[in-house]
């Protein structure tokens, strides 16, 4: 009886699945489908032509010039996550472990960063930029986001140290570890599961990047690969297949990067939930 009544009970929660599943798969399904209708066409509904149009993937790759696009976000990426998170995991250290005075106001101080929305910045951010110096540089993009990501990633790692036990550092200090020592092999192997989800995030966040990257950087060569689809919508915006299946390989990236790691990132959201 018992296991009838739990059956049923799961039976609303499985609904909610699959409608959220159908909402969420059906748009990139037809993304998909009119990526392979004929170039300079209109496609209406979701029909697969007769005659799939491969084809449209090569030209958008070379059209919008995607191997430039690639090597840019990843330079972009590659300055900006390992740095994020290496200044995020001291500074969530600091506030969650060590706890030193004042600790209180600066966690506050991030969280209310968190509520700091970029469209709010953008004007002040672009003239600050240009009085550096550094418009139309890939720094434009850079030193912002790190800025940027600094609350919501300090707010993430100290709820991972916030919650270790005691009993590992006062092991650890009894050893004679010094706080370097203690933080660096200690506390950071332990953080893994969190650190590689942060990273997956800042990565997300970085190469999906848009806003910053059309405002502050004229190159489109220079920009990330969701900014520089609004040079290629510009050109080839009345184009919709094309523009679909450049959408689709900017999107193929970050797919990849989540297929991966979705492991490390789903077991770090449960651990958040446990401890929570």
């Amino acid at each position: 009886m018992s296991s009838v009544t739990t059956v049923r009970a799961g039976i609303p929660g499985r609904i909610i699945l699959i409608l959220l599943m159908i909402v969420t798969v059906v748009p990139f399904v037809s993304v998909f489908i009119t990526a392979l209708h004929p170039s300079g066409t209109y496609p209406s509904g979701i029909a697969l032509p007769a005659t799939p149009h491969w084809e449209n993937f090569v030209q958008a790759f070379q059209v919008a010039d995607m191997g430039a696009l690639l090597l840019s976000s990843g330079i972009i990426v590659l300055a900006v996550v390992p740095i994020s998170m290496l200044i995020s995991t001291m500074a969530g250290f600091a506030l969650g472990h060590l706890r030193p005075p004042g600790s209180r106001i600066a966690f506050l101080a991030f969280v209310l960063g968190l509520t700091l929305p970029l469209e709010g910045i953008i004007t002040p951010l672009y003239y600050q930029v240009r009085s550096m110096g550094l418009l139309n540089t890939r720094w434009a993009i850079i030193l912002p986001l790190i800025g940027l990501y600094m609350p919501f990633a300090i707010v993430w790692m100290r709820a991972h140290f916030i919650g270790m036990p005691a009993e590992i550092t006062e092991a650890a200090r009894i050893d004679g570890a010094s706080t370097w020592q203690l933080f660096w092999r200690v506390q950071v192997p332990l953080a893994r599961p969190a650190l590689s989800s942060l990273g997956i995030l800042l990565f997300l966040w970085t190469w999906n990047q848009f806003l910053l990257a059309i405002v502050l950087v004229d190159d489109p060569l220079k920009r990330t690969m969701a900014g520089a689809l609004g040079a290629f919508q510009g050109q080839w915006g009345t184009n919709i297949p094309l523009l679909c299946a450049g959408a689709l390989l900017i999107l193929t990236p970050t797919l990849i990067v989540y297929l991966v790691f979705q492991r490390a990132f789903i077991s770090a959201l449960l651990e958040g939930s446990v401890k929570a």
